[in-house]
């Protein structure tokens, strides 16, 4: 049987969380997240620093096809044409994200944290950033056949960063 105990989350990812919710809470600006692999990690992360929770506005966990489709309204043909794993669709789920809440800033993730199937390539990641207003960022990260943990960790890194970044590059601030 399989051990389905969430994974034990490193003190520096609840650092970089407090470091992105202070940044937001300065510029006055929320947030919001859109996650397929890592299932609500980021959600719950940034949620679980006290004294921010006017920060937050809401998550999806679109881990299906369907689910990214019905939630945040990604176009079908979209994910048809590029796969669910894809810069596009990365891009369109921070960006529904952003339309279907009040926050000034989404992150989507989206990837295969393994085993890969057929097709896929375990550790393969994309990660997205939008802000309200149209500027937007994503990036492509190959982990690795590190485990599932060890993707899902790896991805939630990688989007705080760019969220700080993010918040650090926006010009309202």
């Amino acid at each position: 049987m399989a051990d389905t105990t969430p994974p034990v989350l490193p003190d520096r990812l609840g650092r970089m969380a407090r470091d992105v919710l202070a940044a937001a809470s300065d510029g006055n600006m929320t947030l919001a997240v859109a996650e397929s692999c890592t299932g609500g990690l980021l959600a719950g992360i940034l949620t679980d620093v006290e004294g921010f929770g006017h920060v937050f506005d809401r998550g999806f966990v679109t881990y299906s096809e369907a689910a990214k489709c019905e939630l945040l309204g990604v176009d079908r043909g979209l994910i048809a044409r590029h796969g669910a794993v894809s810069r596009e669709v990365a891009l369109a789920m921070a960006q529904r994200a952003i339309a279907g809440s009040q926050a000034d800033l989404a992150a989507a993730i989206t990837g295969f944290a393994g085993p890969g199937g057929e097709g896929e390539e375990e550790g393969l990641v994309h990660l997205a950033v939008a802000m309200r207003g149209g500027r937007q960022w994503h990036r492509e990260e190959h982990f690795g056949t590190i485990g599932r943990d060890g993707v899902r960790i790896a991805a939630l890194e990688v989007a705080l960063a760019m969220m700080n970044n993010a918040l650090a590059d926006d010009p309202k601030r």
